[in-house]
């Protein structure tokens, strides 16, 4: 094994809670796409409003799936977010916190998972407000409608009107601060960084900090070890 997995391994051996923090990157490199890609030329803040939803649902459930749903029903979980569940079931990590909007981590089998950016799990009709607490509404290969009145839903950390997406982001990003604080050992996975200013800060003394990314990141001078691999080859060799 080589040195920089066996310290990893010593540093989650003497931790008495791990907390991963993953990013885009364990998603992208699985076949998720950039929002951007699938939007276009067209801005964002008009294609996530209610009123470019009612009258394109088409065209923003093609977005959804383009960007998001193929990838995550289609494909499922990677093997990086099946180990991070089974090193939560195992008791080696505390949970997961993460920047992606995808549900894979909850998919795959984490229990414990702070979404500080929202994700397809909180969703709210955009004719009455009725909030629907479920990923697999997007999983019926057409865009989800309320049960209430009929009109389309969609994720509340997506929604740009009224405070719905406020609420989203704060909850988030909220749990994902408190999961931080009391960490003794971050491993973090796959991200350059988004909003890290946000959970770094909220750090306690002596938080160790370890990166597992191939590139160089806003986290390079942070770290105590930076292990440049990619994630599945060094959890497979810890857990073995």
């Amino acid at each position: 094994m080589r040195d920089e997995y066996m310290k990893l391994r010593e540093y989650m051996d003497e931790s008495g809670r791990t907390v991963a923090v993953t990013g885009a990157g364990i998603s992208y490199l699985y076949g998720m796409r950039r929002l951007k890609q699938s939007v276009g030329p067209m801005n964002a803040g008009r294609v996530f409003s209610a009123s470019y939803i009612r009258k394109n649902p088409e065209k923003f459930y093609k977005i959804m799936k383009d960007a998001f749903l193929d990838a995550t029903f289609e494909k499922g979980p990677s093997a990086v977010h099946r180990q991070l569940a089974e090193l939560e079931k195992q008791g080696k990590i505390y949970g997961v916190v993460t920047q992606n909007l995808d549900c894979l981590h909850t998919i795959a089998g984490s229990k414990n998972v702070a979404e500080f950016q929202g994700s397809f799990q909180d969703n709210i009709c955009i004719g009455c407000g009725e909030r629907y607490y479920d990923y697999s509404v997007w999983n019926e290969g057409h865009l989800p409608r309320c049960e209430k009145c009929g009109e389309p839903l969609m994720p509340a950390s997506f929604c740009r009107e009224g405070d719905a997406n406020r609420a989203a982001m704060q909850t988030g990003m909220q749990k994902a601060i408190e999961m931080i604080a009391d960490a003794d050992l971050l491993i973090v996975i796959g991200t350059t960084g988004f909003r890290s200013d946000e959970y770094l800060s909220r750090m306690k003394p002596g938080t160790k900090i370890v990166q597992v990314n191939p590139s160089p990141t806003v986290f390079d001078s942070r770290a105590d070890l930076n292990i440049r691999a990619d994630a599945a080859e060094v959890f497979d060799a810890i857990m073995s």
